[in-house]
């Protein structure tokens, strides 16, 4: 069957109970299918799916667009993307965007690439507000920047401070240097590392190049 080949733009006014500002939408796929209504809209883009909008680009097997005025945007199945205001890229399995507050859930095999600062993470669940441009990450987090892999069950990270805060088993491995703690905050910028509770730790003297391990508790 020939490829069907969707492209539609569509103005946005402000919705009376659910304001949005005026945005253009474009999206395209192999098929489409979707109903229209007075308080509910739902278009299903199915096949090579993509959603471009003023600040998102989303790509993915499936993409739902619904609720009044397309105010969420769910996206299944090899899903990529891009945050053009932060420069954000990522990739999962699923994601859901809220036009209306800013928010996108990314769930399932999470990597994220902060392009302006050099940072990646994954995890299996992160939440980036992009109003606040704070990621909240959960579950096996990993996060490398320059010498630092950082690894723990939670973490929240500030884009805009470029500040790491974990908790659930953090770790930080500077080169042969490695810190431990119950909470552990990272200046990505100027590399200062803050233990609370718990500290454990090895670090390697430059003269003798031997590690000198943390008192055990």
């Amino acid at each position: 069957m020939k490829r069907l080949h969707w492209l539609c733009c569509v103005l946005l006014g402000a919705a009376a109970l659910l304001p949005l500002p005026a945005e253009k939408i474009s999206f395209q796929a192999d098929s489409m299918s979707g109903v229209s209504g007075q308080t509910n809209e739902q278009t299903v883009l199915s096949g090579n799916a993509s959603v471009i909008t003023e600040t998102m680009e989303i790509a993915a097997d499936t993409i739902e667009l619904s609720g009044t005025d397309f105010r969420f945007i769910t996206a299944t199945g090899q899903v990529s993307g891009t945050n053009t205001e932060s420069q954000l890229q990522f990739t999962c399995s699923s994601m859901r965007y809220d036009r209306t507050t800013k928010i996108a859930i990314l769930q399932d095999s999470v990597h994220l690439v902060d392009v302006e600062n050099d940072v990646t993470a994954d995890a299996e669940l992160i939440e980036y507000n992009q109003t606040t441009d704070i990621a909240v990450m959960q579950i096996q987090v990993t996060l490398v920047q320059k010498d630092n892999t950082c690894t723990a069950a939670y973490a929240v990270y500030q884009k805009e401070a470029q500040l790491l805060t974990m908790t659930g088993n953090p770790q930080i491995v500077q080169g042969t240097d490695t810190f431990r703690a119950q909470e552990i905050q990272l200046n990505l910028d100027t590399q200062e590392i803050k233990l609370d509770g718990r500290v454990k730790g090895s670090v390697t003297t430059k003269d003798s190049q031997t590690a000198v391990p943390s008192p055990e508790e």
